[in-house]
């Protein structure tokens, strides 16, 4: 049976993830044994598959801990794995912040510490400065999370609310050397923003927070206000010397996962194009700009001539105003279909590498040319569907939902729209 569109796209959606796992990623990056302990410390969606894949590669004597997203464990040895919330955090990974900190006491020179960063470290590791609450936390999460803001801006809120983040990690590990592997699944791939860098110095300010806060018209608890207009919530900044002996290694990003699905297309007979890995904004205007593309590339073989594959990264956002169960992978791909109004030959997958979009264990979705027609028949309209912000509902009912399950590991989201070849082009 030959293959579909939809399996195609899978596959090459496969493939990214694939190329982003630990196994494969971490071993090679690995520093040196130390004079003294190692000790492990971790966070992300993909710690703990991190994490094992530190216990398989090293021969010493280690220990540690590392907290994941709930239902992303893996089994380790050595190294303890805790599980806690994502994208709003909870009191598991208070706790778990609470003693990676405390696991940092009496360090020497002598030792090394081994981070293992992910994307989802920012919620997993909640420790609220002195003079917040949980509570005052999952507040300004949920308000950061429904206002638009890009990620940056979002970790940049978070950092300035932490006793962890910004920096405070490596921080308190002085005088021991920290080494820090880290997947990136942020645009930029900027490390004080994977994870809100626990061990990165950060040159962002309580003032940029508070600019942002007032940029989307969030709303916060009072204590949130007064340690940022306070300055008590201030970062550990590059020049620190406590960071001196910290050092940070890209291991796995969005860009090396869109060439490992381009490779697969080539090797399919595809000509693929890579857009971007680094691609923000609101998902619906994403979507319909990447309409505009695609229909030029179909219709008038610009800027590049069908059949292709035109892949693309990064992380759009959403801003909340339905009551639907959505992600911004669905509403892109929403979007793209009511501004593509059914064009013959184009079909699209869009997904969070991590097996998650949005707060659905649902991964993304599939786009084909008759995809409004099929919601029409089934008495869905789909413009309602993107108002309501309900792209998984939508896709759902049309059976194109794309379920992975627990990736263990996160660069990012991940669009491929496959064109075939269409009408000539005038002239």
């Amino acid at each position: 049976m030959a293959e579909t569109q939809k399996q195609f796209l899978r596959r090459l959606f496969d493939a990214a993830i694939a190329s982003a796992q630990p196994a494969l990623c971490v071993p090679p990056h690995l520093p040196p044994a130390p004079r003294g302990r190692v000790l492990v410390l971790g966070a992300g969606k993909a710690s703990a598959a991190m994490a094992k894949a530190v216990e398989d590669a090293w021969a010493g004597p280690l220990d540690g801990l590392v907290v994941t997203r709930y239902g992303h464990a893996v089994p380790c040895r050595r190294i303890e794995i805790v599980e806690a919330a994502h994208p709003v955090p909870d009191a598991a990974g208070m706790r778990a912040a609470r003693r990676m900190l405390a696991l940092t006491h009496g360090l020497t020179k002598d030792d090394l510490v081994l981070c293992l960063m992910s994307g989802g470290a920012s919620a997993l590791l909640p420790l609220p400065l002195d003079g917040l609450s949980l509570d005052d936390k999952q507040a300004v999460t949920l308000a950061l999370l429904a206002s638009g803001a890009a990620i940056g801006e979002i970790n940049c809120v978070r950092r300035h609310l932490s006793g962890i983040k910004g920096g405070r990690l490596a921080a308190a590990c002085h005088p021991a050397q920290v080494v820090t592997l880290t997947i990136s699944d942020v645009p930029g791939d900027s490390p004080v923003d994977i994870g809100s860098g626990p061990t990165c110095g950060d040159p962002t300010s309580c003032a940029d927070a508070l600019a942002i806060l007032r940029r989307y018209r969030i709303e916060v608890p009072q204590a949130v206000r007064d340690v940022l207009e306070s300055g008590r919530g201030e970062t550990v900044k590059p020049d620190d010397p406590r960071l001196a002996g910290s050092a940070t290694r890209l291991i796995a990003t969005p860009g090396k996962a869109l060439e490992a699905a381009a490779a697969l297309a080539a090797a399919s007979g595809w000509e693929a194009h890579i857009l971007g890995d680094a691609i923000e904004g609101e998902a619906r205007e994403v979507g319909r700009v990447f309409a505009g593309i695609a229909r030029a590339v179909a219709r008038r073989h610009q800027p590049f001539r069908p059949p292709c594959v035109l892949l693309s990264g990064g992380e759009t956002t959403v801003t909340v105003k339905g009551a639907g169960s959505g992600g911004r992978n669905v509403e892109f791909l929403l979007a793209l279909g009511l501004a593509l109004a059914g064009e013959a030959g184009i079909h699209a997958l869009a997904g969070d590498t991590d097996g998650v979009d949005g707060m659905a264990e649902v991964a993304g979705a599939y786009l084909a040319p008759d995809s409004l027609a099929r919601a029409w028949d089934r008495g869905i309209r789909p413009r309602d569907s993107l108002d309501a912000n309900d792209g998984h509902g939508f896709f759902a009912a049309l059976g194109d939902q794309i379920v992975t399950g627990p990736t263990l590991t996160n660069v990012n989201d991940f669009r491929a729209i496959l064109i075939e070849a269409g009408v000539t082009p005038p002239g």
